[in-house]
């Protein structure tokens, strides 16, 4: 069996242990999904994230430890010659939303997030990646190379017809609203008064995604402010000499791996770390804006062997809010903040924030504001986890997960301020109906000292 990911952290797993329950095939991935140790710590309710397709349906066999069971099925040879297109697995791998809930709240740490991307590349070399699952992996790319491919989600939007037309043809939900691109993504020169060249200041590399640049740009004009503001000289790392990134801008390739698309992943991982060498090299953190993309940075690239300069990344990439909780303590953050006047913020923390505590920097930082009233939403996953809350047989679910804690919270508290970093929560909270959040970097924006 042909491995697509590097599972060689597992090596040493179970061995030794009679009860370790390794599977027959899969090597060192048949050692992380025996990991599992059967407790059901996964089929509970109440405050943690795990297992969101548990949650809403009271199935074992959709909860971490029942996929688990089903993949060293497969792996045994008990699902026939083509396991990993057996229908109970597919359903089930099918309604994991990559939340990370289990890799931190579960005891033996199980992956399953990691596990459904190799199950996805399994899957799809041998039946081919469907096309939905190849348009939703080249979002970065299109967006990129058709600028106005904007203006035919704005239409899609506001034409059921053609909704219904994408519903049927795609199977994208017709129930739900696309995210829409803003009018001009970011750009340098939005803030190139900001990017000073003062050699003494410290220096740091901001890595503006794809969501933020194409869909939220006022997120990364935000950050570069408070951080020059700071006293950071920032770098742009498309606009710092990488001849590649001036024809396309440098891409975590998040939404292929999400996607089972393996080798187009690493492509864009090689990219982005041979436009980050310097930077490594000069030992700069390197601070990012949405979660899943920059926690990717942190996790996934290890799986991805890309050698040792993933490991130095994963020591330096942060995000804003860990960067500046990390400056504040070691007291060299020393810029003050203005009160925003009495208001309530609610904070939705994402999945992968949760994953690694970073959900703690958010609420450490948000404390730098005077008066400021904040309080976080206990929930589980918000349900859109990337495309999954677009996808026509999934909509419905993903309003489920909603519903579990997340929407509820809000229909609580109609004035609140919510905040929320991750893209794919912004716009689940959006087409719940409610306001569309703000990004931590904007509040501490509207925040800044003058």
């Amino acid at each position: 069996m042909k491995l697509f990911l590097d599972w060689s952290a597992y090596k040493d797993a179970g061995m030794g242990d009679a009860y370790a329950d390794i599977p027959k095939a899969g090597g060192d991935y048949a050692k992380a999904i025996a990991v599992c140790i059967g407790s059901r710590a996964c089929e509970q309710a109440g405050k943690g994230v795990m297992c969101p397709s548990f949650r809403i349906s009271g199935n074992p066999e959709l909860s971490t430890g029942g996929r688990v069971k089903l993949l060293k099925a497969a792996l045994n040879g008990e699902l026939g010659r083509a396991p990993f297109q057996h229908g109970e697995l597919a359903e089930a791998m099918d309604l994991c939303v990559s939340c990370k809930g289990c890799k931190r709240e579960c005891e033996n740490e199980v992956d399953m997030a990691l596990i459904k991307a190799e199950y996805l590349a399994q899957r799809f070399s041998a039946t081919g990646t469907p096309l939905r699952n190849r348009l939703f992996a080249a979002v970065p790319k299109l967006l990129a190379r058709f600028p106005k491919a904007g203006r035919l989600i704005r239409w899609r939007n506001r034409h059921r017809v053609l909704a219904q037309c994408a519903d049927r043809l795609l199977g994208i939900s017709a129930g739900v609203k696309l995210p829409e691109p803003a009018e001009q993504p970011f750009s340098a020169a939005s803030v190139w008064n900001k990017l000073q060249n003062d050699t003494d200041m410290p220096e740091v590399v901001l890595f503006v995604d794809t969501f933020n640049r194409h869909f939220n740009p006022t997120v990364a004009e935000a950050a570069v402010s408070v951080l020059a503001a700071a006293g950071y000289r920032v770098h742009l790392l498309a606009e710092d000499g990488h001849a590649d990134a001036a024809k396309r801008p440098l891409c975590c390739g998040r939404t292929y791996f999400a996607n089972g698309m393996i080798a187009e992943a690493r492509q864009e991982a090689r990219r982005l770390l041979q436009a980050l060498a310097p930077h490594l090299e000069a030992d700069r953190w390197i601070i990012g804006l949405e979660p899943s993309c920059i926690l990717s940075l942190r996790d996934e690239y290890l799986s991805m062997g890309l050698g040792e300069q993933a490991r130095q990344l994963a020591a330096k990439a942060v995000l804003l809010e860990e960067f500046i909780a990390r400056e504040h303590t070691a007291k060299r953050w020393t810029l003050t903040f203005n009160a925003l006047g009495r208001q309530k913020l609610l904070i939705h923390g994402h999945c992968h924030q949760k994953a690694v505590g970073a959900t703690k920097a958010m609420r450490k930082v948000l404390k730098l504001i005077p008066e400021l009233d904040s309080e976080q939403i206990e929930s589980s996953c918000c349900g859109m986890a990337g495309q999954f809350g677009l996808e026509s047989e999934h909509a419905g679910v993903s309003r489920e997960m909603a519903e579990q804690g997340l929407y509820p919270a809000l229909r609580a508290e109609p004035d609140a301020t919510v905040v929320a970093n991750g893209f794919s929560c912004q716009q689940q909270i959006l087409n719940g109906g409610h306001a569309k959040p703000l990004h931590i970097a904007e509040v501490l924006h509207a925040a800044l000292g003058r």
